[in-house]
C-alpha cells in the first residue's frame, strides 16, 4: 500500500457472513438553498462574516470534525473541492491537530442501494445485481478521475470488494425473497465504505496525509438495525485510540458516516441522515473544537424555501433551537446531531461546500441574535392525529403511563401531546405500527385517528420573553382551522396542528408576521446569492 495513505484493519468482510445474513433473515424547515456553484481557491483568508477556521469558538485547540454530505461528494469535481476545503482547514490551523473527515455515500447512492435491496426482495436478483454493477461503474469512474498509478488500482480493488460483497448478498436475498433490517444494513453500508475509500485516496493523491478507517471498527451500536443507537462509552474508547491518535500524529482520518457495528461485529446503520450523527458522536469523543456539517445549502433558513419564497439565513442558533428545528424536519441537520455536541458544548457549523466563504449557520449553547428575533418556522407534513378518550382518566392516576407504554412497546414516537380531563390527543408521523397501537389502546379507551394533518412550529428562545408572540401567531393564521395548539414547557416553541393542505398557507402567513418586517436583520435568499 502506498506510503501516503494507509488503511486500518477492518472488521470481517460481508462475504464472510453473507450466507448467515441470507439464512437469518416528511418534513419541512429552512434547510437552505443552493447558491452559485463557485469553485474554491486554495488557502487564503476566511470569507466575510465568518470566523477564521483556526480561531476556536470555545477555547479548544483540538481537531475540527468536517462532515461532507452526499451532494458534497457527488462526483470527482465535488470530491476535488472537498480536498481543497480540507487543505485550507489544515493550512489555517497549522498549530492544531488536522481535521477528522466524515463522509456520506456519493449523492443518491443510498437510494439506489435501497432500490437494489427491494428488487432482491421481489425476487429480481438480476435487476438488483445490475443496479449494483452500475453503482460500481460510477465509483470506478470517480476513482479513475481522482487518482493514478498504484493508488488508483488499490482503491478500485477495495471499492470492488465492497460491491462484490453486496452483490453476493442480494443474490442470496433474491432467492429467499426477504430482506431483513439486518440484511438491509449490510447492503447499505457499501455506499459509505466505498465513498470514504475514494475520498481518502483523493486526498492522499493531493499530498494530504489521509488515513482511512472502517467506521464499523469504531462506532459501536446496539442491534436495532436501520436505526441503531451508539454505545457512547465503547465508541469513544475506540475513537480516541484510532482517529484521535491518528490526528495527534498529524494524519487526516477519513471515515464513513451512517454506519457502525454491534459489539459482535454485525454491520448496522444509524438511520437516514445518520452521517451527521456519526460526525457529532466522533467529535464529542475526541473533544473536537468544532463540528462542521458541509452540505449544498447556505445554512439554516427561517423557513422551507419550497414553501416560502424569500426565507432568511439564520446566522446563529442555540442548541435548543436547533434541536427543535431538526426534530421538525430540518433535513440539513439530523435530529440526533445536536445531542453529542450539547454534552460537550461543541459548536456546530453548517456550511455550503459550493460557497465555502459564506458564513453559514453557527450553533452554540447560547443564541446571539438581536432581542426579539425568533429563530425560524418549521413544519412536518403528513402526520396523523390520534385521539384517545376514556372516562377512566377522570381523577385517576396511571392512565397516561399505560397509554404511552403502548407507544413505547411499538417503538413509535409522538410529536405533539395535548390532554384534557378525559382525553389525550397525540400526533405521529411514523404510521407503520399504528394499526397495532390502535388495537392495543382500544382495550381500555375509545380511539379515533385523523390522517393528512400537518404540524407548523414557531421556534425561538425569545418566545419566553415576548408575551405577545403567541397572540401574533394565532392572529396571523386567521381563519385557518386549527386542530391542536401547544406551547412547550420551555416556551421555546409554539406548535399548531392543522390540515396538511393548509401548511403552505400557514407557513407564509407566519413568516410574513415574524420575519418580513424591517426589524428582522437576516439577509434574504436573493441577498445572499453572489
Amino acid at each position: 500500500m502506498s506510503d501516503s495513505i494507509r488503511a486500518v484493519r477492518r472488521v470481517p468482510s460481508r462475504r464472510a457472513f453473507a450466507g448467515a445474513e441470507a439464512s437469518a433473515d416528511r418534513h419541512c424547515v429552512g434547510g437552505g438553498r443552493s447558491a452559485d456553484r463557485r469553485s474554491l481557491g486554495g488557502g487564503g483568508e476566511p470569507g466575510p462574516g465568518r470566523e477564521p477556521a483556526g480561531v476556536p469558538v470555545t477555547g479548544r485547540y483540538g481537531s475540527v470534525v468536517m462532515k461532507f454530505g452526499g451532494t458534497s461528494v457527488a462526483d470527482a469535481d465535488a470530491i476535488d473541492r472537498v480536498a481543497r476545503i480540507v487543505r485550507r482547514e489544515i493550512d489555517g490551523r497549522a498549530d492544531a491537530a488536522p481535521p477528522i473527515v466524515v463522509v456520506s455515500a456519493l449523492a443518491k447512492v443510498t437510494d439506489r442501494l435501497v432500490d437494489a435491496a427491494r428488487r432482491a426482495e421481489n425476487g429480481d436478483g438480476e435487476g438488483a445485481v445490475a443496479a449494483l454493477n452500475e453503482l460500481l461503474e460510477r465509483h470506478v469512474a470517480v476513482t479513475t478521475a481522482l487518482t493514478s498509478g498504484a493508488r488508483r488500482a488499490e482503491t478500485i480493488a477495495a471499492v470492488g470488494e465492497e460491491f462484490a460483497g453486496a452483490v453476493g448478498l442480494v443474490r442470496a436475498l433474491a432467492i429467499l425473497r426477504e430482506v431483513s433490517p439486518r440484511s438491509l444494513d449490510a447492503v447499505l453500508a457499501a455506499g459509505e465504505l466505498a465513498s470514504s475509500r475514494i475520498v481518502a485516496s483523493a486526498l492522499a493523491e493531493r499530498d494530504i496525509p489521509a488515513i482511512w478507517f472502517d467506521a464499523r471498527a469504531i462506532v459501536v451500536t446496539d442491534a436495532e438495525h436501520t436505526a441503531a443507537a451508539p454505545d457512547t462509552a465503547a465508541t469513544c474508547s475506540r475513537a480516541r485510540a484510532t482517529i484521535g491518535a491518528a490526528a495527534g500524529r498529524g494524519q487526516v482520518p477519513i471515515v464513513g458516516g451512517f454506519i457502525g457495528a454491534t459489539a459482535q461485529g454485525i454491520t448496522t446503520t444509524l438511520g437516514r441522515g445518520g452521517s451527521d450523527y456519526s460526525a457529532a458522536i466522533l467529535g464529542a469523543c475526541v473533544d473536537a473544537q468544532e463540528i462542521q456539517i458541509w452540505t449544498d445549502v447556505d445554512g439554516m433558513l427561517t423557513a422551507d424555501p419550497r414553501l416560502v419564497d424569500e426565507p432568511r439565513l439564520v446566522r446563529h442558533l442555540s442548541f435548543a433551537e436547533a434541536s427543535e428545528l431538526a426534530y421538525f424536519g430540518a433535513k440539513v441537520l439530523h435530529p440526533s446531531t445536536i445531542l453529542p455536541a450539547v454534552a460537550k458544548d461543541i459548536p456546530v457549523r453548517i456550511v455550503n461546500s459550493h460557497t465555502p466563504d459564506a458564513p453559514g449557520t453557527l450553533i452554540t449553547k447560547e443564541t446571539r441574535r438581536s432581542d426579539g428575533e425568533l429563530a425560524a418556522i418549521a413544519c412536518k407534513r403528513d402526520v396523523t392525529v390520534v385521539d384517545i378518550t376514556s372516562t377512566r382518566m377522570l381523577m385517576a392516576h396511571g392512565f397516561l403511563r399505560r397509554l404511552f407504554e403502548v407507544f413505547e412497546r411499538f417503538k413509535t414516537a409522538v410529536d405533539v401531546v395535548t390532554t384534557s380531563e378525559v382525553s389525550v390527543s397525540v400526533t405521529v408521523d411514523d404510521t407503520r405500527r399504528l394499526d397495532a397501537i390502535v388495537d392495543n389502546l382500544r382495550s381500555f379507551a375509545e380511539v379515533s385517528r385523523e390522517p393528512d394533518m400537518g404540524i407548523v412550529c414557531v421556534v425561538g428562545e425569545t418566545l419566553r420573553a415576548d408575551a405577545t408572540a403567541f397572540a401574533r401567531a394565532v392572529d396571523a393564521l386567521g381563519s385557518l382551522p386549527l386542530r391542536l395548539v401547544s406551547q412547550a414547557a420551555s416556551r421555546r416553541n409554539v406548535t399548531f396542528v392543522l390540515r396538511d393542505a393548509d401548511v403552505p398557507d400557514a407557513m407564509n402567513r407566519l413568516h410574513g408576521a415574524f420575519f418580513e418586517s424591517p426589524a428582522y436583520h437576516g439577509p434574504t435568499t436573493s441577498e445572499r446569492v453572489v
